[in-house]
């Protein structure tokens, strides 16, 4: 995108539509509105970003679809960029534009992982070809496909990076059919991830069927998970199909799976490794298709040590592991949590309450939320019970926590090289206002104005995110 670019003006062979985002980074200004009106004008949306400091904020920020940089630029140069963005968000398609002295490096960053370098002067059909290959990558049923990457997670709240690294992760083993274990704490919403896998996946149209292994009696769970004949069992007055032919073709979902009885591990071990199911009474097996996605709250490998589950249905089960962040390591998505349960809590009956007040919210950012998102959604909705004014006070929600809000960690504690990510963080928070950013951070004003400027972050940006 420097000034060799003599290509012409892009031509709209494949004309997406203007959902997807396009990040265009390059340290020429002309040059950057130039080829961003012409991606606009084939449909894109497009942001840009006068460095790669300023192009990580504005990741953070949008959530692109697609990056294009240029790879020589002042300061941090695009291979620098990329190896950033890698840390932030891996699977994010990278276009990179180079002159014809720096293709060896362009060459070595496709062998990390870049998704494709284009020679300056670049040709403008293969630039959209370029950029339409990489949305045919995020979406699986072409760049064409309403709704793209975003649908499948649609029902998931979350604008952090360290989510956003989750459910990149998670759009990849969708398109596979791997066995995938979701371990994390309590409450942090391990069957919603588990619907978005299934959602994401080629089995999206088949039926997706839980089961919670610690709410079934240990005396049932063979007849829930397999079946039964009539006449099996005393009250078995006919046959029953278990879950796991109801999810055939589908996916089943085994929720805390660490509580399952260590003597049916071994038939469910034989299940998975053979691919079909006997019914109690039955005498001959039923084959079935069906991927397996097991959620625990527990230690998997603690409960092999003591004997109480199986090492060989662990790693059968654990072909891929996602570990959801607890709350307190997604502050910024509290806000967007907190209003969309408020909102909620309102449509289902009599609620006065339509917004928190700025110091409530504070208070929500601060808590501690050892109950992760169930937590949170009980103290909405019972601040939302309690309120007689349109706005929620701080006191209900201090009430509601019934405990000690725990500080942020100030910004003079924080190491020097997640600086940047904690202002990102802030800005996230508090939707770009700096004041409110400014007294998290415990810093003034104009100090903190200084620390976005070092690092080129600019609050409007996060409030249009």
């Amino acid at each position: 995108m420097k000034r060799n670019d003599t290509s012409s003006p892009l031509q709209p062979t494949i004309p997406p539509p203007g959902h997807h985002r396009i990040l265009l980074v390059d340290d020429d200004p002309g040059l950057l509105k130039l080829l961003s009106l012409r991606l606009e004008a084939n449909g894109f949306q497009v942001e840009t970003a006068a460095s790669g400091q300023q192009a990580l904020g504005r990741i953070s920020a949008w959530k692109p679809h697609i990056m294009i940089t240029d790879l020589r630029m002042q300061g941090m140069d695009g291979l620098a960029l990329f190896d950033a963005v890698q840390q932030q968000m891996p699977s994010l398609p990278v276009i990179m534009l180079t002159a014809h002295g720096t293709i060896p490096d362009a060459v070595q960053a496709t062998r990390k992982g870049l998704f494709s370098y284009l020679t300056k002067p670049f040709d403008s059909n293969e630039l959209l070809q370029s950029i339409n290959d990489a949305l045919s990558q995020c979406c699986p049923d072409g760049p064409e496909k309403t709704g793209c990457k975003e649908d499948w997670r649609s029902h998931i709240i979350s604008r952090s990076s360290a989510m956003e690294k989750l459910l990149n992760k998670a759009w990849r083993i969708a398109q596979s059919d791997v066995s995938v274990l979701i371990q994390s704490q309590s409450g942090t919403g391990k069957e919603l991830l588990a619907r978005a896998l299934h959602k994401a996946s080629p089995r999206h149209d088949a039926p997706f069927v839980p089961i919670n292994c610690a709410a079934i009696p240990e005396n049932l769970l063979e007849s829930e998970l397999f079946g039964h004949t009539k006449g099996a069992f005393t009250g078995a007055d006919r046959n029953r199909k278990g879950l796991f032919e109801a999810a055939d073709t589908g996916t089943l979902f085994l929720d805390e799976i660490g509580d399952m009885p260590l003597e049916f591990q071994a038939k469910l071990l034989r299940v998975l490794e053979d691919g079909e199911v006997r019914p109690v009474g039955a005498t001959r097996s039923i084959p079935v298709d069906v991927r397996i996605v097991s959620a625990t709250h527990s230690d998997l490998e603690a409960a092999i040590e003591k004997g109480r589950f199986r090492e060989d249905l662990y790693y059968r089960l654990n072909v891929v592991l996602l570990e959801i962040p607890p709350l307190s390591r997604r502050r910024e998505d509290i806000p967007l949590l907190a209003k969309h349960f408020l909102a909620q809590v309102c449509e289902r009956g009599n609620c006065r309450a339509r917004s928190f007040s700025p110091e409530a919210m504070e208070t929500l950012m601060l808590a501690p939320w050892k109950g992760n998102i169930r937590q949170l959604l009980n103290v909405v909705e019972q601040v939302a019970a309690l309120s007689l004014t349109d706005i929620i006070p701080e006191s209900l929600v201090q009430n509601a926590l019934r405990n000690k809000s725990s500080d942020i960690v100030s910004l003079a504690e924080a190491q020097s090289h997640f600086e940047r990510n904690y202002l990102v963080e802030l800005l996230q928070m508090t939707g770009g206002n700096v004041t409110r950013a400014a007294r998290l951070a415990h810093r003034n004003r104009t100090e903190f104005y200084r620390l976005l400027h070092r690092h080129e972050l600019e609050p409007k940006i996060f409030r249009h995110s």
